[in-house]
């Protein structure tokens, strides 16, 4: 199976799902190519079924931006050609399912026939998707995939709701390696971090307003008043100056690091005894997924996906967004010496439900009845983990 794969190639979750996917399935034996305007953050290790193709972003005086969409949709029809693609698979409905779709129809004119299969992550619905300005394409592209995907029940049932869906979307739910994503020994970076056996806790993201990264930083003020504690914070983004200024006006800047973007995050949430996610949206929660399988319990809201991924009392809590005060108390709790193991050992169960050998059955059923619909009758389900 030949397989084309078109996603962000940041940092974002999307860009990981959709990176992580396509190594899965050349693991497995199948042609993978990406086709993105740079290589993916996550594509960083050699395998014979792995192809990358950069999308060629030309500028012009004519042209106040670069026209991505076109070169995306003329890259795409470019690899379909040549390299036989059976089918496509894009991350991320703007803009990538519309130049999928204008590929589609550029190809049935020279009598070629790709299916369209478009995976939804979260803000390409929830932020984007219902600028009204993208709307009207967003729901054309969706309607027009041959199959339609969504990471959380949430994120179906947001896309049903504000737009006009006439397409079944399936639940495929974000997925974790575990064979990286696991506690590892990690201790020389513990008592450097926390010479004194102090309580760590870590918070991952892009750093948007979404994010609500000052609230992690309120919540480790009131947790660092009751307890020693450190916090780390991982990832960059726009309100980072201002979480910078919070700290310093709280006077806790001395247990506060900011470890900027990492690759290797596993390895600091090996050590950690606490994840933070206060998002006031998540379509799923990835980055908590990524710490649940490295044995970190989990305090976050209840918004969009993340009740469906951290199980109230088990895995974690669930609090009220905005809720200082309420996210400050279980997280107390979580941290209290007598109840921390149990939630380290559910958190890693909770984590081993999402192992990629789980979830990835779930996108070959999608692949296949895909094909079948479009008349392309190629199985392989038997060459899959």
């Amino acid at each position: 199976m030949k397989i084309g794969i078109v996603c962000y190639p940041t940092f974002g979750g999307s860009g990981v799902v959709a990176t992580e996917l396509g190594k899965a399935l050349a693991k497995a034996g199948h042609q993978v190519h990406f086709i993105t305007y740079s290589q993916p953050t996550r594509l960083d290790f050699f395998n014979a079924n792995l192809y990358y193709h950069e999308v060629d972003i030309r500028s012009y005086p004519l042209f106040q931006y670069p026209p991505y969409e076109l070169a995306l949709a003329s890259k795409l029809v470019d690899v379909v050609k040549y390299e036989k693609l059976d089918i496509l698979h894009v991350h991320y409905a703007i803009p990538h399912a519309s130049s999928a779709y204008m590929a589609k129809q550029i190809l049935k004119t020279e009598g070629i026939e790709i299916p369209v299969i478009t995976t939804l992550h979260g803000t390409d619905i929830t932020l984007v998707g219902k600028d009204a300005s993208y709307a009207p394409v967003v729901t054309f592209s969706i309607n027009a995939s041959d199959g339609v995907s969504a990471v959380s029940e949430d994120l179906r049932k947001d896309t049903y709701q504000h737009f006009k869906i006439t397409n079944d979307i399936e639940v495929i739910p974000n997925f974790i390696d575990l064979d990286r994503f696991k506690k590892q020994k990690k201790e020389h970076f513990k008592t450097a971090i926390c010479p004194n056996d102090e309580r760590l806790i870590v918070h991952t993201s892009n750093f948007r307003k979404v994010k609500r990264v000052d609230d992690v930083v309120r919540i480790f003020k009131n947790i660092r008043k009751e307890i020693p504690a450190k916090l780390l914070l991982v990832g960059d983004g726009p309100e980072r100056n201002n979480i910078e200024a919070l700290c310093r006006k709280f006077g806790i800047c001395e247990d506060i690091r900011f470890l900027g973007k990492l690759e290797a995050v596993e390895e600091v949430l090996s050590v950690a005894d606490l994840f933070i996610m206060p998002s006031e949206k998540e379509s799923f929660g990835l980055a908590a997924l990524e710490a649940m399988a490295c044995e970190v319990p989990v305090i976050s809201t209840n918004a969009g996906g993340l009740p469906e991924l951290n199980i109230h009392g088990k895995t974690g809590y669930l609090s009220k967004v905005g809720d200082i005060k309420d996210m400050t108390e279980k997280a107390l709790d979580i941290l209290d010496e007598k109840n921390l193991p149990t939630f380290k050992k559910n958190a890693l169960a909770r984590a081993k439900e999402f192992d990629i050998t789980n979830i990835m059955p779930l996108y070959v059923a999608l692949y296949e009845k895909v094909l079948t619909n479009t008349g392309k009758t190629e199985t392989f389900s038997n060459k899959v983990l």
